[in-house]
């Protein structure tokens, strides 16, 4: 039998006392919280509630729960149909357009972190900021003001050059380029500033070091610059990912019309058809339920990859 002091055991903190603990200290940024809690919660969450009406054929004079219930017969309905190819390859089409050019902000911020002239810098950041305040319907209007067949500057200036006028606007060719390079335009540098924030975290003895050792510029930004912001990339390319389905849907219906239908007409635009036009509201809501679930299994697909292979993810 053994005799001395008896081994004193220190008890692990549970997460709810860790949490508790966290509080007391830091009660007044919990404090902070409390408003945005409160709009997730009310306007968010609360609305889920609706989501039952995508299972039953909602009669608005019988109520949510009044309406009989159907299953999935809207969702068969929507797959079944002839235009449900045509909204899915439409959507996945434009959405995929927009996300080849996600870099495009990454390399203009790269690029105005090595401008040296700090007015230069300026001027070029307030310029590609600017577009990013205009709303979606004056940017679509100066959209039709200069692509205009007989009276826009863009085609002007074509049959200057010995060229013909080209439709943009009603071509179904030159929709989705129309779509998303003016798109580009407008937020490219909004989706810089992040990118750049990050940068400016950048330790500066790197790149002295690097220098020291003969690195070139563009040595450096490859292998100091871009690694530095990569946890900034991910983080905002799973976000993107997480919308991948969700097309700008107020920018598409302003610029659709009957003789772009072919390639504008996306899942969003039929949502709004049917459901706020027509008045199918289970068959819309069945619709955009099934939207949801594509951006949400793709959003928990990318940060599990990106958790597995660089350990950088949402959560």
């Amino acid at each position: 039998m053994k005799h001395g002091k008896a081994e004193v055991t220190t008890p692990v903190p549970t997460k709810f006392h860790i949490f508790r603990r966290n509080f007391k200290r830091n009660w007044q940024i919990y404090l902070f919280l409390i408003p945005a809690a409160i709009y997730f919660i009310v306007f968010h969450y609360v609305p889920m509630y609706g989501v039952q009406i995508a299972f039953k054929n909602f009669i608005a004079t019988d109520g949510i729960w009044g309406s009989p219930f159907v299953g999935f017969d809207h969702f068969t309905r929507f797959f079944d149909s002839y235009y449900f190819w045509r909204l899915l390859k439409n959507t996945l089409i434009l959405s995929g357009y927009q996300l080849l050019l996600f870099p495009l902000p990454i390399i203009l911020a790269l690029s105005l972190h090595e401008v040296r002239n700090k007015y230069f810098k300026k001027w070029t950041q307030t310029l590609t900021y600017a577009p990013h305040f205009i709303s979606v319907v004056v940017v679509v209007g100066m959209i039709v003001i200069f692509l205009d067949p007989t009276t826009g500057l863009v085609n002007r200036i074509m049959v200057a050059m010995g060229g013909e006028p080209i439709p943009f606007l009603t071509s179904p060719s030159w929709f989705r380029h129309v779509f998303t390079w003016s798109g580009v335009w407008q937020t490219l540098g909004w989706g810089s500033i992040i990118y750049l924030a990050a940068l400016s975290g950048v330790n500066p003895e790197l790149h002295e070091a690097a220098k020291v050792d003969g690195a070139t510029r563009m040595q450096r930004i490859i292998h100091i610059n871009i690694p530095s912001i990569l946890p900034t990339i991910i983080v905002l390319f799973i976000l993107n990912i997480g919308s991948f389905m969700t097309v700008g849907f107020e920018k598409v219906l302003l610029m659709q019309n009957d003789l772009n239908a072919p390639t504008s007409d996306v899942i969003q635009t039929f949502v709004y058809q049917t459901g706020l036009l027509e008045g199918q509201y289970s068959f819309a809501a069945a619709i955009g339920l099934f939207d949801s679930v594509i951006n949400i299994t793709l959003l928990v697909v990318f940060n599990y990859v990106a958790r597995k292979t660089s350990d950088n993810s949402l959560w």
